[in-house]
């Protein structure tokens, strides 16, 4: 997952250090031959004319003149040399610091790169903005450019993504426990075929692991084969599933669910619904009427992180309808590009709860910002 994100930004970062050594190494060639002129023609004619001086200088009584001659032209010849080193070195070696007018180009193009890989037109020019934030006027010196560029942009993701924050299901459910405010409700909604059925089956058996009990309500009496999907997840499971008939009122049969877990002190009950488009007017009224009627802890919004920018307008227009409290993410291991997901991390401020990464019931990933930067950024960078 995120394969093109990461691309796109690695390549970025490859850009900048490339540029800015091909632009450094003319210059610095072309001083470095005017250091050699400047500073080595007139030392070593200095050092050639003594040494003439010396050998017009007669033997016998002068003798021990010219041996300190020779002796003081070596000394001359090699501080001349360390000179010269010195100075050619501190050419090669200085500092580089990146301008506006560097960064712009690459940033134009980053922005492009970013919306192509999923990411929205808002969110690739906050990240391109902080990226210039970061690198104008940044120091780099040779050998450690790709790892001050990469630095940056890691950031820069972070930064992105430091809104988000972590739910901790168990522990609401747990501490509801507790107060004695059972069973916990949540109503799971979203568009056609983003896996509400599967995702569910999925929390069921994470909060299985946890000794938390739950139960299923079949409450999509609209698809053809939901209720029997249902039913396979909770048998596979073992536990219990609520249903009615086809074309029945889903929000009944979300109250007998409820009505079912309090008679069996069942600690949760999952919601199903049917999938619906968020232009679906009348479907969406009866989404309302099922949150009214359950009185939901929870309210998840299940999505397709494969949906491109069309799941933001999703995310937004459901919420506008029924408040949601949370977002879980499916089909992210089919999501190479990884913008989408990177989109809604940072537009909205309804927390991503989970990530759905296969068709396995422990393919469930809590969100963490972590997860998010270690595949973008690999930890051996």
């Amino acid at each position: 997952m995120f394969e093109s994100l990461k691309k796109k930004l690695s390549d970025f970062a490859s850009l900048i250090v490339k540029k800015e050594k091909e632009e450094e190494a003319q210059p610095r060639t072309e001083q470095a031959e005017k250091q050699t002129d400047t500073q080595q023609k007139p030392e070593i004619a200095l050092v050639e004319k003594n040494i003439e001086g010396a050998e017009k200088e007669k033997p016998g009584k002068h003798e021990q003149k010219a041996e300190r001659k020779e002796s003081g032209e070596k000394e001359m010849a090699r501080q001349a040399g360390i000179t010269f080193n010195t100075k050619l070195k501190g050419v090669l070696l200085r500092k580089v610091v990146l301008s506006e007018k560097d960064v712009a180009p690459f940033l134009d193009s980053l922005k492009i790169d970013l919306i192509k890989a999923d990411v929205n037109y808002e969110v690739a020019e906050k990240i391109a903005e902080n990226i210039g934030k970061g690198l104008i006027g940044k120091e780099l010196t040779p050998g450690n450019e790709a790892e001050k560029v990469n630095e940056i942009i890691k950031q820069a993701v972070a930064d992105v993504l430091s809104k988000q924050k972590d739910v901790d299901l168990e522990s609401m459910i747990i501490e509801s426990k507790r107060a004695g405010k059972l069973p916990f409700k949540i109503v799971f909604l979203g568009p056609n075929g983003a896996g509400k059925t599967t995702t569910i089956a999925k929390v069921a058996y994470m909060l299985s692991k946890k000794n938390i009990s739950s139960v299923i309500s079949a409450s999509d009496t609209f698809r053809a084969a939901a209720i029997e999907q249902a039913q396979i997840h909770a048998e596979k499971l073992h536990i219990g599933v609520v249903k009615g008939k086809y074309g029945a009122d889903p929000a009944s049969v979300a109250f007998d669910a409820i009505a079912h877990a309090k008679a069996k002190s069942i600690d949760c009950v999952l919601i199903d619904t049917a999938g619906r488009q968020e232009t679906n007017k009348g479907l969406l009224e009866e989404v309302k009427k099922i949150v009214r009627v359950s009185n939901p802890d929870l309210v998840l919004f299940v999505g397709e992180s494969i949906a491109g920018n069309a799941l933001l307008d999703q995310i937004r227009q459901f919420n506008e309808v029924v408040k949601i409290d949370g977002i879980i993410l499916t089909k992210l291991d089919c999501d190479a590009k990884g913008g989408n997901t990177l989109s809604v991390l940072s537009e909205t401020t309804i927390p991503v709860l989970y990530f759905g990464t296969g068709e396995k019931y422990d393919d469930l990933v809590p969100y963490k910002a972590e997860t998010i930067i270690d595949s973008i950024f690999p930890k051996q960078q």
